[in-house]
């Protein structure tokens, strides 16, 4: 097999899907930051973000929910190994200007495989978590731009986002 062609890890030699096998692989530290934005209108992020309104209630929320969707990803992504998290971070920006709030979740842990799905998952879980508690003010909030931003560990070593700013 030629190594400069890339393939898909979950799938066999037939095309059928499988777990990856990393039973023979080494523990190593490993570490995923991953990221996404809620954009509100104007009207939501101002009850969000004014005082009294909440935004610690919500924001706070949206971080026990997103730690406790990386504690649960193997649940919810079919093939995703189980792993022991060592940490689960997830912190929030907000710009008035563009009504949004980023999304960054952080995962490590010392394992045979990665925690990209984890930080994800939570970015994604976080994201969603904002939606649910602001639709009230605006059903049009848009989830956008969930994806790994950086990830340590492992053969592959350590990547980032060209764009990771």
């Amino acid at each position: 097999m030629n190594d400069d062609i890339p393939t898909l890890s979950h799938l066999d030699a037939s095309g059928q899907i499988r777990m990856v096998d990393v039973g023979a692989k080494t523990p190593t530290e490993r570490t995923a930051v991953a990221g996404g934005r809620v954009r509100l209108t104007p009207r939501a992020y101002a009850l969000l973000t004014q005082p009294g309104q909440g935004k610690g209630e919500v924001l706070n929320t949206a971080r026990v929910a997103g730690i406790l969707a990386a504690k649960r990803c193997a649940e919810l992504i079919p093939l995703c190994h189980s792993l022991p998290l060592s940490f689960v971070g997830i912190d929030f920006s907000l710009d008035e200007a563009a009504s949004t709030v980023r999304i960054q979740a952080t995962c490590r842990t010392s394992a045979q495989t990665g925690v990209e799905m984890e930080a994800m998952t939570a970015a994604s879980v976080a994201a969603l978590t904002i939606y649910d508690m602001c639709k009230a003010a605006d059903k049009g909030i848009v989830i956008e731009a969930i994806a790994l931003q950086y990830k340590s560990g492992g053969k592959s070593g350590e990547w980032k986002r060209a764009d990771a700013g």
